[in-house]
Parts: structure tokens; C-alpha cells; sequence
């Protein structure tokens, strides 16, 4: 099911055009019947007429409701099919609680060293569970890019990052997936058929009991180049 949502929503243009093409040529049919039925001399010839504009009638029916369809795949049921399906059976991982403690020396140099911080610009971001490290908040893109970040959060279901129009509630998925990661790529994003202008892209995580989780959103900026 998923991979015909997939393949409706990326064949979406062509499908269109198809359809657009099928209701000309009945449309000229439709014209062709009306022309006949209005020069038919006898009243035979005009049901005739009369029955193929009911037929041609039928068949624009049909192509507006495959449009309307199409649409509603493209729109609603792809983007979230696409990440809801990879919820699996729920597992239950046990909590480990660490027994052993920091060696001075360890105590010592991590002291030092700076702690990690959520950078300016990111929104709900949960250091070490749900982050963006890549692109960075504000960042202008162009192209491939690849997602970086953390999905690591305890029964994990799955993660799905989601991009939409600054100042908009359009979110599309572009990708999902369940296995968690830890600064790690994520996946990547093709934002060459991205209009240029300001994006938001969060990350969604949710556990294995459907249960989403403060999504993590930046803002970015795409460009033409």
C-alpha cells in the first residue's frame, strides 16, 4: 500500500497530465455527439447521438473523480502513510541504570569540556534524543542535502523529518525511519523542486505506542542555485 502511495505522489504530474489529455479528446468527442444530434434528421439517429453524450458525459465524471483521488493521495495520504506504516509491533526496552562512577583523572577532564548546547534558532530540541545538527538554524541550502541529527529516544518507534513553508501548516514528510540514531545522518533531502524562500524542517519522533514526542524545528533557507 505504501509503495503505491509513494508512487501516486511521485508520478503525481505526469498523472495529471494524462488525465488532462483524456478529458480533451472527450471533450471533443462530447462536441462532435452534440454537432450530430442536432443535425439528425430522424429520431433514431438522435438517441444514437443522445447515448454517446451520456457515455462521453460518464467518462468526464470519471476522470474528475480519479483527479480529485489523485489529489487527496498527493496531498494527505502519502506523506503520512509514508512514516506511520513503519510503526512496528510495540517492544518494551529495559531501562539500564549505570553502576559505575568517574575515575577522577575522567572527572577532571570533563570539567573542561564544554557541554553541548541546542543552537540559536532550533524549537523543541532535546539534547542527546531529538536534534537537528544539520543543516544549522538559518542556514541557506541548495541541492542534496543530508540530514544529520539525533532520534534516540527510550522504545522508540520511529522518526520521520518533515518540511513546510515558513508561516504555513503544510507539512510534507520526506523521509522515515525506526532505527534510532545518535548524530548521525538521517537521511537526505532533495530541495532542487523546492520554490526558493524561507522553510521550516523539524524532526518528528514518536515511541513504539504511537506516542509523539516535542518535535525539533529550524528554520532554513532555500535557494535556486
Amino acid at each position: 500500500m505504501a509503495a503505491v502511495l509513494n508512487a501516486l505522489a511521485a508520478y503525481a504530474p505526469l498523472i495529471y497530465i494524462l488525465l488532462a489529455l483524456w478529458a480533451f479528446l472527450t471533450l471533443r468527442k462530447l462536441w462532435g455527439h452534440r454537432r450530430e444530434r442536432n443535425d439528425s434528421v430522424f429520431g433514431l439517429e438522435k438517441e444514437f447521438s443522445q447515448k454517446r453524450i451520456n457515455q462521453s458525459i460518464a467518462v468526464l465524471v470519471i476522470i474528475v473523480i480519479l483527479a480529485v483521488t489523485e489529489l487527496v493521495f498527493e496531498a494527505f495520504l502519502a506523506p503520512s502513510m509514508s512514516a506511520s506504516l513503519l510503526l512496528g509491533t510495540p517492544t518494551v526496552q529495559s531501562l539500564t541504570v549505570p553502576t559505575n562512577t568517574l575515575s577522577p583523572q575522567m572527572a577532571t577532564r570533563m570539567a573542561g569540556t564544554p557541554l553541548p548546547t541546542i543552537p540559536p534558532g532550533a524549537v523543541g530540541c532535546i539534547l542527546g534524543q531529538i536534534m537537528i545538527t544539520s543543516p544549522s538554524p538559518g542556514q541557506t541550502i541548495s541541492g542534496q542535502v543530508d540530514v544529520i541529527g539525533t532520534a534516540d529516544i527510550p522504545n522508540l518507534g520511529f522518526y520521520k523529518y518533515e518540511v513546510a513553508l515558513q508561516g504555513t501548516e503544510l507539512w510534507s514528510t520526506i523521509l522515515a525511519g525506526r532505527k534510532a540514531k545518535n548524530d548521525e545522518k538521517l537521511g537526505a533531502w532533495d530541495v532542487t523542486n523546492l520554490a526558493p524562500g524561507d522553510y521550516l524542517l523539524r524532526l518528528v519522533v514518536t515511541d513504539n505506542q504511537g506516542q509523539a514526542l516535542p518535535t525539533c524545528t529550524i528554520p532554513v533557507r532555500v535557494t535556486g542555485e
